[in-house]
């Protein structure tokens, strides 16, 4: 039996995106004849996985994992949105966040390489994409680490279709849960007002100077105007400023300090946001399935 170097694993790998242990029994299968592995491989159907690799992942799910001071939100990829419903998938997901917890990668990369009883995170990526049938990819996470007087609260949206993370100073965990409810509803883009760049300021304050103007308001009060419009603005765009959605008579950060906290961070992944989304001719998909 010739011996099989691990350099020749990682090849066959990278060629058929099966498993470690799958590449290794099927170089040993074959005295290590590349060309025969591959062979091997996809006469067992073991190489599927590896024909995926070109396809769009846009779907999947979003989840949140939290683990004392530390908290993970985390979004994984399918091919369709029938996976979200698939149990081998939602348990990857869940494994994944809890996987990232207790090792805190600093990238994707870094994440996929986390030894697990089954090789590595990525094999486990592989042998999923091989079992469901469709190209599965962890997309992207966040780590968050909390103060012990910190408060964190998550919110999964359509079983995961949105997931929030929000961290409080103070308060406690049931407000912040209603914060997150608020995020993944309204989407905001920023904590407070202060967090939004000076340029985007100057730039809105730029165009609603002018829109006075050209509504020949009175030079005295467009600057008052303007400052009207502005708090507008940011009650658009600012968590901290927002009408809180359960009750509109306040905002949503003077709910908060109501409650004794203070809004320190939030976090919001939607599914495939960003992703240009594949358009598949359906009547090509369905005519190539009968050929």
């Amino acid at each position: 039996m010739a011996k099989i170097a691990a350099k020749q694993v990682k090849e066959l790998r990278d060629k058929t995106g099966v498993g470690m242990m799958a590449a290794k029994k099927a170089l040993v299968a074959t005295d290590g004849d590349m060309d025969k592995a591959i062979d091997y491989l996809r006469e067992k159907g073991i190489a599927k996985a590896a024909k995926k690799s070109d396809r769009v992942a846009a779907e999947g799910l979003a989840n949140v994992v939290i683990s004392g001071n530390t908290a993970v939100i985390v979004e994984v990829n399918a091919e369709t949105d029938f996976v979200a419903q698939n149990d081998r998938f939602q348990a990857l997901v869940k494994r994944t966040g809890e996987l990232l917890a207790e090792n805190k990668p600093a990238n994707v990369k870094a994440a996929l390489e986390i030894k697990t009883d089954r090789g590595t995170l990525n094999d486990e990526y592989i042998d999923a994409t091989q079992v469901i049938g469709e190209k599965i990819t962890l997309r992207r996470f966040q780590i968050v680490e909390k103060a012990d007087g910190d408060n964190f609260g998550s919110y999964l949206h359509d079983g995961g279709r949105i997931a929030v993370l929000v961290v409080l100073e103070g308060a406690d965990e049931a407000t912040a849960k209603d914060v997150a409810m608020h995020v993944a509803a309204i989407n905001p883009k920023y904590v407070n007002r202060d967090q939004v760049p000076a340029d985007e300021v100057a730039h809105e304050k730029e165009v609603l100077t002018e829109e006075a103007k050209n509504e020949g308001k009175p030079e005295k009060i467009i600057e008052k105007m303007v400052e009207g419009r502005l708090n507008k603005f940011f009650s658009e765009i600012s968590l901290e400023d927002q009408d809180f959605v359960k009750d509109s008579d306040q905002t949503v950060g003077k709910f908060v300090a109501s409650k004794g906290g203070k809004i320190k961070a939030f976090y919001r992944y939607e599914v495939g946001e960003g992703i240009e989304k594949q358009e598949d001719n359906f009547v090509d998909e369905v005519m190539s399935q009968i050929k």
